[in-house]
Protein backbone atom coordinates (compact mmCIF):
# COMPACT_ATOMS: atom_id res chain seq x y z
CA UNK A 1 0.00 0.00 0.00
CA UNK A 2 1.65 3.50 -1.08
CA UNK A 3 1.99 5.86 1.71
CA UNK A 4 -1.18 8.04 3.10
CA UNK A 5 -1.76 11.32 1.55
CA UNK A 6 -1.60 14.08 3.51
CA UNK A 7 -4.92 15.60 4.14
CA UNK A 8 -5.00 18.42 6.92
CA UNK A 9 -7.19 21.14 5.88
CA UNK A 10 -9.01 18.76 2.75
CA UNK A 11 -11.92 20.32 1.98
CA UNK A 12 -15.13 18.32 1.04
CA UNK A 13 -16.58 20.20 -1.84
CA UNK A 14 -15.54 20.91 -5.61
CA UNK A 15 -12.03 22.79 -6.01
CA UNK A 16 -14.00 24.70 -8.92
CA UNK A 17 -16.09 26.69 -6.33
CA UNK A 18 -12.87 28.16 -5.30
CA UNK A 19 -13.00 31.08 -8.13
CA UNK A 20 -16.65 29.96 -9.08
CA UNK A 21 -19.15 29.62 -6.37
CA UNK A 22 -23.00 29.30 -6.93
CA UNK A 23 -24.48 32.09 -8.09
CA UNK A 24 -27.24 33.36 -6.06
CA UNK A 25 -30.85 34.21 -7.09
CA UNK A 26 -33.74 36.07 -6.09
CA UNK A 27 -36.70 34.48 -4.99
CA UNK A 28 -38.82 37.47 -4.35
CA UNK A 29 -41.91 38.14 -6.59
CA UNK A 30 -41.94 34.99 -8.76
CA UNK A 31 -44.09 35.19 -11.63
CA UNK A 32 -47.45 32.93 -11.43
CA UNK A 33 -46.78 32.34 -15.66
CA UNK A 34 -44.48 32.28 -18.07
CA UNK A 35 -43.93 30.92 -21.44
CA UNK A 36 -41.67 28.50 -20.53
CA UNK A 37 -40.72 26.69 -16.96
CA UNK A 38 -37.50 24.54 -16.70
CA UNK A 39 -36.31 22.12 -14.21
CA UNK A 40 -32.60 22.14 -13.56
CA UNK A 41 -30.64 24.98 -13.32
CA UNK A 42 -27.41 23.27 -14.82
CA UNK A 43 -25.93 23.68 -17.96
CA UNK A 44 -28.40 21.82 -20.31
CA UNK A 45 -31.48 24.12 -18.24
CA UNK A 46 -29.58 27.40 -18.72
CA UNK A 47 -28.79 27.07 -22.14
CA UNK A 48 -32.31 26.02 -22.72
CA UNK A 49 -32.76 29.27 -20.83
CA UNK A 50 -30.53 31.55 -22.43
CA UNK A 51 -31.86 30.44 -26.13
CA UNK A 52 -35.48 30.73 -25.54
CA UNK A 53 -34.73 34.48 -23.85
CA UNK A 54 -33.46 35.92 -26.48
CA UNK A 55 -35.84 34.52 -29.15
CA UNK A 56 -38.13 36.75 -26.69
CA UNK A 57 -40.00 34.17 -24.58
CA UNK A 58 -40.22 34.60 -20.93
CA UNK A 59 -38.56 31.92 -18.52
CA UNK A 60 -38.46 30.81 -15.18
CA UNK A 61 -35.90 27.97 -14.13
CA UNK A 62 -36.09 26.18 -10.94
CA UNK A 63 -33.74 24.11 -9.49
CA UNK A 64 -33.77 21.54 -6.22
CA UNK A 65 -29.67 22.88 -5.44
CA UNK A 66 -27.77 26.04 -5.68
CA UNK A 67 -28.10 26.90 -9.24
CA UNK A 68 -25.26 24.20 -11.41
CA UNK A 69 -24.22 22.36 -7.89
CA UNK A 70 -25.13 19.44 -9.27
CA UNK A 71 -22.96 18.17 -12.09
CA UNK A 72 -22.02 21.02 -13.84
CA UNK A 73 -20.13 22.12 -11.36
CA UNK A 74 -18.98 18.71 -10.43
CA UNK A 75 -17.24 17.44 -12.82
CA UNK A 76 -13.47 17.30 -14.65
CA UNK A 77 -13.96 20.40 -17.31
CA UNK A 78 -13.30 17.39 -19.76
CA UNK A 79 -14.46 19.10 -23.14
CA UNK A 80 -14.70 15.31 -25.33
CA UNK A 81 -18.64 15.48 -26.04
CA UNK A 82 -17.65 11.53 -26.17
CA UNK A 83 -20.45 8.66 -26.49
CA UNK A 84 -19.84 5.03 -25.06
CA UNK A 85 -19.33 3.83 -28.46
CA UNK A 86 -16.36 4.33 -30.62
CA UNK A 87 -16.76 5.22 -34.50
CA UNK A 88 -16.71 2.07 -35.24
CA UNK A 89 -18.86 1.00 -32.64
CA UNK A 90 -21.76 3.26 -33.87
CA UNK A 91 -21.05 1.92 -37.38
CA UNK A 92 -22.01 -1.74 -36.23
CA UNK A 93 -24.81 -0.42 -34.40
CA UNK A 94 -26.81 2.20 -36.49
CA UNK A 95 -25.08 1.56 -40.06
CA UNK A 96 -22.26 3.28 -41.79
CA UNK A 97 -24.26 6.74 -42.72
CA UNK A 98 -26.18 7.08 -39.18
CA UNK A 99 -23.11 6.10 -37.16
CA UNK A 100 -21.00 8.69 -38.91
CA UNK A 101 -24.42 11.06 -38.62
CA UNK A 102 -24.50 10.30 -34.69
CA UNK A 103 -20.78 10.86 -34.80
CA UNK A 104 -20.80 14.06 -36.80
CA UNK A 105 -22.99 15.41 -34.20
CA UNK A 106 -20.16 14.80 -31.38
CA UNK A 107 -18.15 17.09 -33.74
CA UNK A 108 -20.65 19.67 -33.90
CA UNK A 109 -21.51 19.65 -30.15
CA UNK A 110 -17.64 20.39 -29.50
CA UNK A 111 -17.95 23.07 -31.93
CA UNK A 112 -20.85 24.75 -30.88
CA UNK A 113 -19.29 24.54 -27.14
CA UNK A 114 -16.47 26.28 -28.46
CA UNK A 115 -18.20 29.70 -30.22
CA UNK A 116 -20.11 29.95 -27.34
CA UNK A 117 -17.38 30.52 -25.24
CA UNK A 118 -15.63 32.29 -27.74
CA UNK A 119 -19.31 34.92 -29.00
CA UNK A 120 -19.81 35.14 -25.33
CA UNK A 121 -16.37 36.03 -23.82
CA UNK A 122 -16.94 33.37 -20.95
CA UNK A 123 -14.12 33.28 -19.10
CA UNK A 124 -13.09 29.70 -18.14
CA UNK A 125 -9.84 28.85 -18.83
CA UNK A 126 -10.97 27.06 -22.31
CA UNK A 127 -8.05 25.62 -24.08
CA UNK A 128 -8.00 23.50 -27.11
CA UNK A 129 -5.25 21.41 -24.91
CA UNK A 130 -5.82 18.06 -26.89
CA UNK A 131 -6.94 14.39 -25.29
CA UNK A 132 -4.44 11.53 -24.53
CA UNK A 133 -5.94 8.43 -23.80
CA UNK A 134 -3.89 5.44 -22.02
CA UNK A 135 -3.63 2.00 -23.14
CA UNK A 136 -4.06 -0.56 -20.41
CA UNK A 137 -3.18 -3.54 -22.62
CA UNK A 138 -1.38 -4.46 -25.70
CA UNK A 139 -4.67 -4.89 -27.05
CA UNK A 140 -6.21 -1.94 -26.64
CA UNK A 141 -3.10 -0.12 -27.91
CA UNK A 142 -3.36 -2.16 -31.40
CA UNK A 143 -7.72 -1.27 -31.27
CA UNK A 144 -6.66 2.59 -30.92
CA UNK A 145 -4.74 2.36 -33.75
CA UNK A 146 -7.70 0.93 -36.07
CA UNK A 147 -9.57 3.21 -34.96
CA UNK A 148 -7.69 6.02 -35.39
CA UNK A 149 -7.32 5.25 -39.09
CA UNK A 150 -11.35 4.99 -39.08
CA UNK A 151 -12.02 8.45 -37.72
CA UNK A 152 -9.50 10.27 -40.18
CA UNK A 153 -10.82 8.70 -42.87
CA UNK A 154 -14.10 9.49 -42.44
CA UNK A 155 -13.48 12.80 -40.90
CA UNK A 156 -9.64 14.04 -41.15
CA UNK A 157 -9.14 14.63 -37.37
CA UNK A 158 -5.65 14.38 -36.97
CA UNK A 159 -5.65 11.43 -34.71
CA UNK A 160 -2.46 9.50 -33.73
CA UNK A 161 -1.33 7.36 -32.14
CA UNK A 162 1.76 7.65 -29.19
CA UNK A 163 3.62 4.19 -28.93
CA UNK A 164 5.05 3.30 -25.25
CA UNK A 165 8.37 4.41 -25.84
CA UNK A 166 7.36 8.38 -27.02
CA UNK A 167 4.91 8.01 -24.18
CA UNK A 168 6.55 10.48 -21.81
CA UNK A 169 6.38 13.18 -24.47
CA UNK A 170 2.47 13.13 -23.16
CA UNK A 171 2.45 11.86 -19.75
CA UNK A 172 5.21 11.39 -17.03
CA UNK A 173 4.26 7.49 -16.40
CA UNK A 174 4.80 4.30 -17.52
CA UNK A 175 1.53 3.20 -16.41
CA UNK A 176 0.13 2.79 -20.17
CA UNK A 177 0.85 0.79 -23.03
CA UNK A 178 1.35 3.77 -25.13
CA UNK A 179 -1.75 5.81 -26.33
CA UNK A 180 -3.99 7.92 -28.41
CA UNK A 181 -3.81 11.61 -28.94
CA UNK A 182 -7.46 13.65 -30.31
CA UNK A 183 -5.74 16.97 -31.36
CA UNK A 184 -9.91 17.82 -31.68
CA UNK A 185 -10.88 17.73 -27.69
CA UNK A 186 -10.01 20.54 -24.73
CA UNK A 187 -10.80 21.55 -21.13
CA UNK A 188 -12.58 24.31 -19.51
CA UNK A 189 -13.19 25.28 -15.94
CA UNK A 190 -16.95 23.87 -15.68
CA UNK A 191 -17.83 26.06 -12.32
CA UNK A 192 -16.56 29.22 -14.96
CA UNK A 193 -18.02 27.71 -17.56
CA UNK A 194 -21.23 27.19 -15.73
CA UNK A 195 -21.35 31.00 -14.47
CA UNK A 196 -21.08 32.87 -17.79
CA UNK A 197 -24.15 30.69 -19.43
CA UNK A 198 -25.99 31.46 -16.03
CA UNK A 199 -24.99 35.30 -16.24
CA UNK A 200 -25.89 35.53 -19.92
CA UNK A 201 -29.44 34.01 -19.04
CA UNK A 202 -30.09 36.30 -16.73
CA UNK A 203 -28.93 39.23 -18.76
CA UNK A 204 -31.49 38.03 -21.09
CA UNK A 205 -34.13 38.16 -18.87
CA UNK A 206 -34.03 34.73 -17.59
CA UNK A 207 -35.30 34.38 -14.35
CA UNK A 208 -33.78 31.54 -12.11
CA UNK A 209 -35.24 30.49 -8.81
CA UNK A 210 -32.74 28.02 -6.70
CA UNK A 211 -33.39 25.86 -4.03
CA UNK A 212 -36.78 25.41 -4.69
CA UNK A 213 -38.03 21.54 -5.53
CA UNK A 214 -40.74 21.56 -7.97
CA UNK A 215 -42.77 19.14 -6.17
CA UNK A 216 -45.53 18.22 -8.91
CA UNK A 217 -45.47 19.18 -12.75
CA UNK A 218 -49.70 18.76 -13.78
CA UNK A 219 -50.55 18.91 -17.70
CA UNK A 220 -53.58 21.13 -18.75
CA UNK A 221 -55.03 20.96 -21.95
CA UNK A 222 -52.50 23.63 -23.16
CA UNK A 223 -50.48 24.41 -20.45
CA UNK A 224 -48.16 23.23 -17.21
CA UNK A 225 -48.92 24.13 -13.50
CA UNK A 226 -45.24 23.45 -11.76
CA UNK A 227 -45.69 23.39 -7.96
CA UNK A 228 -43.42 23.80 -4.95
CA UNK A 229 -43.75 24.17 -0.81
CA UNK A 230 -44.73 27.90 -1.09
CA UNK A 231 -46.37 28.27 -4.52
CA UNK A 232 -46.94 27.68 -8.41
CA UNK A 233 -46.61 28.60 -11.88
CA UNK A 234 -48.49 28.26 -15.23
CA UNK A 235 -46.20 27.86 -18.08
CA UNK A 236 -46.79 26.84 -21.66
CA UNK A 237 -44.16 24.95 -22.01
CA UNK A 238 -41.93 22.99 -20.06
CA UNK A 239 -38.55 21.70 -20.00
CA UNK A 240 -36.72 19.07 -17.47
CA UNK A 241 -33.02 18.61 -17.71
CA UNK A 242 -32.00 17.32 -14.22
CA UNK A 243 -30.32 14.63 -15.38
CA UNK A 244 -28.29 12.84 -12.79
CA UNK A 245 -30.48 14.83 -10.09
CA UNK A 246 -33.58 13.55 -11.33
CA UNK A 247 -36.30 12.94 -8.55
CA UNK A 248 -39.54 11.89 -8.24
CA UNK A 249 -41.68 14.65 -9.61
CA UNK A 250 -40.74 13.38 -13.08
CA UNK A 251 -41.28 9.46 -12.38
CA UNK A 252 -41.62 8.80 -15.86
CA UNK A 253 -37.71 10.09 -16.25
CA UNK A 254 -36.95 9.01 -13.08
CA UNK A 255 -36.94 5.20 -14.45
CA UNK A 256 -35.12 5.53 -17.30
CA UNK A 257 -32.16 7.51 -15.57
CA UNK A 258 -29.47 6.01 -13.61
CA UNK A 259 -27.63 8.31 -11.15
CA UNK A 260 -23.53 7.05 -11.35
CA UNK A 261 -21.37 9.15 -8.91
CA UNK A 262 -18.18 10.34 -10.26
CA UNK A 263 -15.62 11.61 -7.56
CA UNK A 264 -12.38 13.77 -7.64
CA UNK A 265 -9.77 14.67 -6.28
CA UNK A 266 -7.45 17.65 -6.98
CA UNK A 267 -3.86 18.11 -5.25
CA UNK A 268 -2.67 20.66 -3.43
CA UNK A 269 -0.06 23.16 -5.96
CA UNK A 270 2.69 21.19 -7.21
CA UNK A 271 6.40 22.18 -7.79
CA UNK A 272 6.53 23.66 -11.62
CA UNK A 273 9.24 21.11 -12.83
CA UNK A 274 7.18 17.96 -11.09
CA UNK A 275 3.77 18.78 -12.95
CA UNK A 276 6.09 19.59 -16.03
CA UNK A 277 7.50 16.50 -16.37
CA UNK A 278 4.40 14.64 -15.37
CA UNK A 279 1.99 16.23 -17.43
CA UNK A 280 3.76 18.01 -20.05
CA UNK A 281 1.19 19.39 -22.70
CA UNK A 282 -1.67 19.83 -20.66
CA UNK A 283 -3.58 17.46 -22.24
CA UNK A 284 -6.86 16.08 -20.86
CA UNK A 285 -6.58 12.38 -20.03
CA UNK A 286 -8.66 9.03 -20.16
CA UNK A 287 -7.78 5.55 -19.96
CA UNK A 288 -8.96 2.38 -21.27
CA UNK A 289 -10.03 0.40 -18.75
CA UNK A 290 -13.56 -0.17 -17.56
CA UNK A 291 -13.66 1.35 -13.75
CA UNK A 292 -11.62 4.20 -15.53
CA UNK A 293 -10.10 7.39 -14.72
CA UNK A 294 -9.93 10.96 -16.44
CA UNK A 295 -7.90 13.64 -15.36
CA UNK A 296 -5.77 16.77 -15.96
CA UNK A 297 -3.84 19.57 -14.75
CA UNK A 298 -6.12 22.55 -13.02
CA UNK A 299 -6.68 25.40 -15.79
CA UNK A 300 -3.59 27.51 -14.08
CA UNK A 301 -1.27 23.89 -14.67
CA UNK A 302 -0.56 24.04 -10.69
CA UNK A 303 -2.17 20.60 -9.54
CA UNK A 304 -4.29 17.95 -10.97
CA UNK A 305 -7.28 17.26 -10.81
CA UNK A 306 -7.90 13.25 -10.58
CA UNK A 307 -11.17 11.68 -11.44
CA UNK A 308 -12.46 8.36 -11.83
CA UNK A 309 -15.24 5.65 -11.21
CA UNK A 310 -13.61 4.47 -8.41
CA UNK A 311 -15.71 4.65 -5.12
CA UNK A 312 -18.95 4.69 -7.00
CA UNK A 313 -20.12 2.00 -4.91
CA UNK A 314 -19.86 3.91 -1.28
CA UNK A 315 -21.35 7.13 -0.33
CA UNK A 316 -18.13 7.20 1.94
CA UNK A 317 -16.12 10.83 1.14
CA UNK A 318 -12.64 9.73 2.62
CA UNK A 319 -12.99 6.42 1.13
CA UNK A 320 -13.82 8.03 -2.54
CA UNK A 321 -10.86 9.94 -2.03
CA UNK A 322 -8.60 7.16 -0.80
CA UNK A 323 -10.10 5.08 -3.69
CA UNK A 324 -8.84 7.98 -6.02
CA UNK A 325 -5.65 8.92 -4.78
CA UNK A 326 -4.62 5.20 -4.92
CA UNK A 327 -5.00 4.97 -8.80
CA UNK A 328 -3.18 8.11 -8.85
CA UNK A 329 -0.19 7.16 -7.33
CA UNK A 330 -0.83 4.08 -9.25
CA UNK A 331 0.38 6.33 -12.13
CA UNK A 332 1.95 8.97 -11.05
CA UNK A 333 4.58 6.85 -8.11
CA UNK A 334 6.23 10.42 -7.74
CA UNK A 335 3.43 11.72 -5.82
CA UNK A 336 3.18 9.33 -3.17
CA UNK A 337 2.32 10.73 0.41
CA UNK A 338 0.90 14.14 -1.59
CA UNK A 339 -1.08 16.70 -0.13
CA UNK A 340 -4.84 16.97 -1.43
CA UNK A 341 -6.75 20.10 -1.16
CA UNK A 342 -9.86 18.61 -2.06
CA UNK A 343 -12.46 15.90 -2.64
CA UNK A 344 -15.57 15.94 -3.92
CA UNK A 345 -18.31 13.97 -5.99
CA UNK A 346 -21.76 14.31 -7.59
CA UNK A 347 -23.84 12.34 -9.93
CA UNK A 348 -23.53 11.97 -13.83
CA UNK A 349 -27.02 10.75 -15.63
CA UNK A 350 -26.97 7.05 -17.72
CA UNK A 351 -29.27 6.26 -19.45
CA UNK A 352 -29.87 2.65 -21.16
CA UNK A 353 -28.63 2.81 -23.98
CA UNK A 354 -25.28 4.49 -23.39
CA UNK A 355 -26.52 7.91 -25.51
CA UNK A 356 -28.10 11.02 -24.54
CA UNK A 357 -32.02 11.83 -25.06
CA UNK A 358 -33.52 14.61 -26.42
CA UNK A 359 -37.47 13.55 -25.73
CA UNK A 360 -40.92 14.79 -25.81
CA UNK A 361 -43.24 12.95 -23.10
CA UNK A 362 -46.74 13.88 -22.51
CA UNK A 363 -45.53 17.28 -23.61
CA UNK A 364 -42.53 17.81 -21.61
CA UNK A 365 -39.40 18.18 -23.08
CA UNK A 366 -36.19 16.46 -21.69
CA UNK A 367 -32.99 16.87 -22.51
CA UNK A 368 -31.14 14.34 -20.36
CA UNK A 369 -28.72 11.46 -20.20
CA UNK A 370 -25.81 12.52 -20.60
CA UNK A 371 -23.73 9.63 -19.67
CA UNK A 372 -20.41 11.20 -18.02
CA UNK A 373 -19.98 13.71 -21.28
CA UNK A 374 -22.15 16.10 -20.07
CA UNK A 375 -19.71 19.70 -20.16
CA UNK A 376 -20.54 18.91 -24.24
CA UNK A 377 -24.06 17.41 -24.57
CA UNK A 378 -25.91 19.45 -22.06
CA UNK A 379 -25.57 22.75 -23.60
CA UNK A 380 -25.47 21.48 -27.03
CA UNK A 381 -29.05 18.98 -26.25
CA UNK A 382 -30.47 22.15 -23.51
CA UNK A 383 -29.88 24.35 -26.66
CA UNK A 384 -32.06 21.58 -29.51
CA UNK A 385 -34.88 21.35 -26.40
CA UNK A 386 -35.68 25.27 -26.84
CA UNK A 387 -35.27 25.09 -30.53
CA UNK A 388 -37.73 22.50 -30.61
CA UNK A 389 -40.38 24.56 -28.66
CA UNK A 390 -39.61 27.99 -30.53
CA UNK A 391 -40.41 26.27 -33.52
CA UNK A 392 -37.06 26.05 -35.66
CA UNK A 393 -37.41 22.28 -36.76
CA UNK A 394 -33.91 22.52 -38.75
CA UNK A 395 -31.52 23.86 -36.25
CA UNK A 396 -33.42 21.43 -33.67
CA UNK A 397 -32.62 18.27 -35.34
CA UNK A 398 -30.65 15.73 -33.13
CA UNK A 399 -29.67 12.27 -33.66
CA UNK A 400 -30.89 11.45 -30.12
CA UNK A 401 -34.28 12.92 -30.81
CA UNK A 402 -35.10 9.94 -32.81
CA UNK A 403 -33.86 7.41 -30.39
CA UNK A 404 -36.16 4.82 -28.04
CA UNK A 405 -35.34 5.80 -24.50
CA UNK A 406 -35.67 2.83 -22.90
CA UNK A 407 -35.87 1.51 -19.18
CA UNK A 408 -35.99 -1.90 -17.24
CA UNK A 409 -38.50 -3.50 -16.00
CA UNK A 410 -39.16 -3.16 -11.98
CA UNK A 411 -36.58 -0.25 -12.26
CA UNK A 412 -37.74 2.98 -10.60
CA UNK A 413 -34.69 5.10 -10.41
CA UNK A 414 -33.01 3.19 -7.52
CA UNK A 415 -29.83 1.27 -9.09
CA UNK A 416 -29.40 -1.04 -6.59
CA UNK A 417 -27.44 -2.88 -8.89
CA UNK A 418 -25.63 -0.37 -8.83
CA UNK A 419 -22.42 -2.21 -6.57
CA UNK A 420 -22.81 -5.55 -8.25
CA UNK A 421 -21.92 -3.65 -12.23
CA UNK A 422 -19.22 -1.93 -10.69
CA UNK A 423 -17.66 -5.35 -9.18
CA UNK A 424 -17.94 -7.06 -12.50
CA UNK A 425 -15.86 -4.49 -14.22
CA UNK A 426 -13.61 -4.48 -11.78
CA UNK A 427 -13.00 -7.90 -12.11
CA UNK A 428 -12.75 -7.40 -15.83
CA UNK A 429 -10.11 -4.85 -15.42
CA UNK A 430 -7.92 -7.35 -13.15
CA UNK A 431 -8.67 -10.10 -15.71
CA UNK A 432 -7.37 -7.36 -18.27
CA UNK A 433 -10.44 -7.15 -20.03
CA UNK A 434 -10.50 -3.58 -21.34
CA UNK A 435 -13.25 -1.63 -22.34
CA UNK A 436 -15.11 -2.39 -25.55
CA UNK A 437 -14.44 -0.11 -28.16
Amino acid sequence: MPKAPNVEGLKLTPYWWESAPSPESDHSDIPVTADVGIVGAGFAGMMAALTLARAGRSVVVFDALKAGAGGSSRNGGICSGNLKFSLSGLIGKFGLEKGKDIFQEGINARSSLRKLIEDEGIDCGFKMTGRFDGAMHVNDYEQMGRESDLMNKHFDLGVYLVPRDKQHEELGTDFYKGGQVRPDIGGAQPAELHRGIYQRAVEAGVRVVDETEITSIVKGNSDFTLSWAKGSIVTGHCIVATNGYTDKVTSWLRRRIVAVPSQLIATDELDQGLINRLMPKGRMIGETRNIFNYYRPSPDGKRIIFGGRRGADTDDDMQKCLHLYHNLVEIFPELEGVRLSHTWWGYTGHSFNYLPHLTVHDGIHYATGFCGSGVVWAPWLGKKAALMIIGDKENARSNFDEMPFPTRPFYNGNPWFLPAVIGWYSLKDRMNQGRKH
